[in-house]
């Protein structure tokens, strides 16, 4: 007879919404199991976050270490093995692995390696691995097995001629061109990427805006930003007729009534993702589903009493501290730890340079819904930090009510723009005014500056423009 044991939670998924969740239900005192099919912290520390963002650090330093004359600087020669770099990303997610099994270890948390299916409720089945065959029983099951990059339609991945996000970390090898499709955050980043290391980059995106969901002045200035740093750019384009050979990809751009041909070494699909779903309900059990994605209420809970799914497997905007959110969040509700929260207000950030981030509305979503507002602007080129440090492109943006002064968006372009975010989401989560960051006093000199002075030029009260 197989092994049964019993648990308070099991979590199916060990990304950033399974470990995450797993790990708080162990705080809660519970006993818990985690299983993922491959290694802890899923695929964004293995194979998405935290990888690209080691690739993106060596792009960046390489890139200021060829203009060592900006700085006053002299260099002999400034060259790269692309190998070691690649190596490199591997051992940063290895180390981050090896965290996330401590903390498991730490938080009393069984770590299961292995694949696992959601026969009905209360229980969970491991369907691969060293321990296949064991059934786990659980007072609560939380799904948390995320999504997985989507596929060109009848173009087979095969790690040369053509990649997802997951073969381009894997390859040791740089491709002297490369046609990525798709001009999201992960096909923005592997451009600029690809780009600072040498390669021939053409970026096409079917949408007539790179970013499609940042605000358009944003995109706009990465747009130039992009064209200036020699990567070539199709928006509102369509990829068509890819013909693989041996050593390159013939495909069609086309928009509107124009056809253009180009031949590269490799292509790369970065058209978004898809629902990880397969293979982890069982075939009589009826979770309700959402375009294959899992319907979950407030509580995370689906349909199914004791049943809960979280991360991005119940949809977007397929975000890891989204993610992380609500799995935590689902976990204190199940035990009675506070009211769960679904997510209103969120970070998104794209790592290539100049970075971008934004919370909350764009100024085009303001003027759809009809509000009334005011716009704050202002340019790195005006913050001395930025100057001191080079890296004066850019501009921070807010949005917020015409009346009251309550952010509605805050959209930033420049440098470490990833970080600078953080104080807007604060704001707007506790319904702060563009005033109340204006009279924060703010360190000089220093990047945060932009942030205050943005706010106070809602007004016409900033300083430096």
């Amino acid at each position: 007879m197989a092994e049964t044991v019993e648990y308070d939670l099991v979590v199916v998924g060990g990304g950033p919404a399974g470990y995450a969740g797993a790990i708080r239900a162990g705080q809660l005192g519970k006993r818990v199991a985690c299983v993922e099919m491959e290694r802890a912290g899923g695929t964004c520390l293995n194979w998405g976050c935290i990888p690209t963002k080691a690739l993106l650090k060596s792009a960046e330093l390489y890139q200021k270490m060829k203009k060592p004359e900006t700085f006053g600087l002299s260099v002999k020669e400034v060259g790269f093995d692309f190998a070691k770099v690649m190596e490199r990303s591997r051992g940063v997610a290895g180390q981050m692995a090896k965290g996330v099994e401590f903390l498991f270890r730490k938080n009393k948390v069984d770590y299961i390696v292995g694949r696992a299916t959601v026969p009905a409720a209360g229980m969970v089945e491991i369907t691969e691995g060293e321990q296949k065959g064991k059934f786990l029983k659980a007072k609560n099951v939380l799904i948390a097995t995320g999504c997985k990059m989507r596929r060109l339609p009848d173009l087979p991945v095969d790690g040369a001629r053509v990649m997802t996000s997951r073969e381009a970390l894997a390859s040791k090898t740089l491709p002297k061109s490369i046609a990525i499709v798709g001009a999201g955050a992960i096909g923005v980043e592997f451009a600029y990427f690809y780009n600072a290391f040498g390669t021939q980059v053409t970026l096409v995106e079917m949408l007539p805006q790179i970013l499609p969901v940042e605000d358009e002045e944003v995109a706009k200035l990465l747009h130039r930003a992009f064209e200036k740093q020699g990567i070539k750019i199709h928006v509102g384009t369509k990829c068509e007729n890819f013909r693989v050979g041996k050593d390159s990809v013939k495909l069609n751009l086309v928009k509107g009534d124009k056809t253009e041909e180009i031949e590269v070494e490799t292509v790369l699909s970065a058209i978004g993702v898809v629902a990880n779903i397969e293979g982890v309900l069982g075939k009589n059990l009826k979770v309700e589903l959402d375009r294959n994605y899992v319907k979950v209420g407030d509580d995370y809970q689906t349909n199914v009493k004791g049943i809960y799914a979280a991360g991005d497997i119940v949809g977007p905007p397929w975000l890891a501290h989204v993610a992380t959110f609500e799995a935590v969040s689902a976990v204190n509700g199940m035990f009675g730890h506070g009211k769960p929260e679904r997510v209103k207000n969120f970070p998104g950030c794209t790592y290539c340079q100049p970075q971008v981030a934004s919370t909350g509305l764009t100024e085009k979503a303001a003027k759809e819904k009809g509000l009334a507002y005011k716009v704050g602007k202002f340019p790195f080129t005006a913050s001395g930090k930025a100057v001191a440090s080079a890296e004066s492109e850019g501009f921070v943006k807010v949005i917020s009510d015409a009346k009251t002064g309550e952010i509605y968006g805050a959209h930033i372009i420049g440098a470490e723009a990833t970080e600078l975010i953080a104080e807007y989401g604060l704001a707007v989560h506790l319904e702060a005014t563009v005033e109340e960051i204006h009279q924060t006093i703010h360190a000089h000199p220093t990047l945060s500056e932009a942030v205050m002075e943005a706010a106070a030029a809602t007004s016409g009260e900033a300083i430096h423009i």
